[in-house]
């Protein structure tokens, strides 16, 4: 396969895309959802696969056969947008993405994630290629993915606004649990801990994740490609080049402005772009020993993300965030003050049946997820001085106890032991806590119900007695007119009697002959 096949192999890798909760139209927090797929592709097609897939741009729906009979049995899915399949990467990232990156420019959270089946594109989609021709722009570049477009678009809108800015970009790995660092200056990638963020509930801090300064945009496909070649792929039946790992690549845009009074404000916006690793069948998919290990984490922190889109949609008291850190670290983005977009990738293949009905329904269940976005507080220039002076003073302090070993010092194992059972300890309260919050909401629901249930006893009490008193006036009453009635009776027979002997006495003196 020549290197432009390739291109054109992984162009139609492209999409379904669900957007989720709020892109700048929806001030009501509801979802709002965009669908488009690809083609069959080389493989399916050699296999003798055929599409199972029809989409209507205009009724904005897709029907999935799930039996391919004289009549079919079908299954419709509708979204707020279909693409279809000559939709270009362009269409999509300007019905999709373009709303999302004027909310963080304008100090929004804002969330982007690919979720799908192995083999679907999710990467390509969201990371692209570096096209050979540095003349074409991000418009007009098919390879592009999301996450260069994103950049180049955000570059070129603070460029337009003559405004002071700068841009801080990350790049996370989660591979099997653990979480590393792709852009971190040694070889290996570090392995990183993840704590909870005390001023936001919900938020969380990446401790030791290095944070790279981006002055233009050409630096970004460098930073992709560093991080890229270190991320987890492997081949495995169903894609040569399979990612075995989530990752989040993070931008921080922080924009100063001026207020009438001439006080320098500061503005921060947060871009997430996840790529999640592919949901696959391990079966099919040929992975043995490691390869399915892997498969395990992977399906096991997607069903974990599944749980919990499933209790945000049913309103659970408890959301099981803390059983995988891949929900730990979209905790904000969903039901969260973050502003978030699903990328949903399927196959149409008839093989892939399974795992489209899969995804389609995954999606589906998000779409009545709502979240709640907040703007980010806007810090002066004094506050954040502030904020830097202590700081610098809390570290001058531990610099000082270091100096002049007045401190509390431990072994580097019994240090990280010993973190590592707070940390421990802390996720035990905290799912202690998210424990006791449900049962005492729980709690709070049945002392409502055991207050109207007695209170409807109370008034059914009340009914009850008012007719039990009706109900002996009414006995007393029958019996009254029972007795009168009796008393009738007996009036009547003895009047009957009396006129039969008058009538009887009439006639014998009728029949007495007259005397002389």
């Amino acid at each position: 396969m020549t290197m432009m096949n390739i291109h054109i192999y992984k162009y139609f890798f492209i999409y379904i895309c669900i957007i989720l909760v709020d892109v700048g139209h929806c001030m009501c927090g509801q979802n709002c959802f965009s669908l488009c797929f690809r083609p069959l592709n080389d493989i399916e097609k050699k296999q003798g696969s055929y599409s199972v897939l029809d989409c209507s741009y205009e009724r904005r729906e897709i029907q999935v056969k799930e039996r391919l009979t004289v009549n079919p049995t079908t299954k419709s899915f509708h979204f707020d947008h279909v693409f279809p399949i000559t939709s270009k990467q362009i269409d999509v990232y300007k019905t999709v993405v373009t709303p999302i990156i004027d909310e963080v420019l304008q100090g929004y959270n804002c969330t982007i994630f690919a979720y799908g089946q192995t083999g679907t594109g999710k990467t390509f989609t969201m990371e692209g290629e570096r096209s050979e021709d540095q003349s074409i722009s991000w418009e007009e570049d098919p390879l592009a993915g999301i996450i260069p477009r994103a950049m180049y678009n955000i570059f070129e809108s603070l460029k337009t606004q003559d405004v002071e800015f700068s841009i801080r970009v990350s790049f996370l790995e989660l591979y099997n649990e653990e979480l590393f660092d792709l852009l971190g200056s040694s070889e290996d990638c570090l392995r990183l801990k993840i704590y909870e963020d005390n001023t936001k509930k919900g938020s969380v801090i990446i401790n030791g994740l290095e944070e790279v300064v981006v002055r233009n945009k050409t630096e970004v496909f460098e930073i992709l490609e560093r991080g890229s070649a270190r991320r987890q792929t492997a081949s495995t039946l169903m894609n040569a080049h399979s990612s075995r790992s989530h990752t989040v690549f993070s931008v921080t845009i922080h924009i100063k402005e001026n207020t009438m009074d001439g006080e320098e404000l500061l503005k921060t916006g947060k871009l997430y772009l996840v790529d999640l690793a592919g949901s696959e069948n391990i079966g099919r998919s040929g992975a043995v020993d490691k390869r399915a290990r892997e498969a395990g984490n992977i399906n096991q922190s997607l069903l974990t993300l599944g749980r919990v889109i499933t209790a945000l949609v049913e309103h659970a008291p408890h959301v099981p965030y803390r059983e995988s850190k891949l929900t730990r670290l979209l905790q904000d983005s969903l039901g969260g003050r973050t502003k978030t977009s699903i990328i949903a990738t399927i196959s149409p293949a008839h093989c892939n049946l399974d795992e489209t009905l899969s995804t389609l329904d995954y999606a589906h269940r998000a779409k009545n997820i709502q979240n709640r976005p907040e703007v980010n507080q806007k810090l002066t220039k004094r506050a954040l001085l502030r904020e830097y002076n202590e700081e610098i003073e809390r570290l001058r302090r531990d610099l000082q106890a270091a100096r002049e070993k007045n401190g509390i010092f431990l072994a580097e194992e019994n240090y990280r032991a010993m973190q590592t059972k707070i940390t421990q300890q802390e996720d035990s309260i905290k799912d202690m806590e998210d424990q006791i919050s449900a049962l005492t909401d729980e709690m709070t629901k049945l002392m409502e119900l055991f207050t109207d249930t007695k209170r409807e006893l109370e008034e059914t009490s009340e009914q009850l007695g008012v007719t039990t008193n009706n109900l002996i006036k009414t006995t007393e009453k029958l019996q009254d007119t029972h007795q009168r009635l009796i008393t009738t009776a007996q009036d009547r027979d003895e009047q009957k009697f009396l006129v039969s002997e008058h009538v009887e006495v009439e006639t014998c003196l009728i029949q007495m002959p007259m005397s002389s």
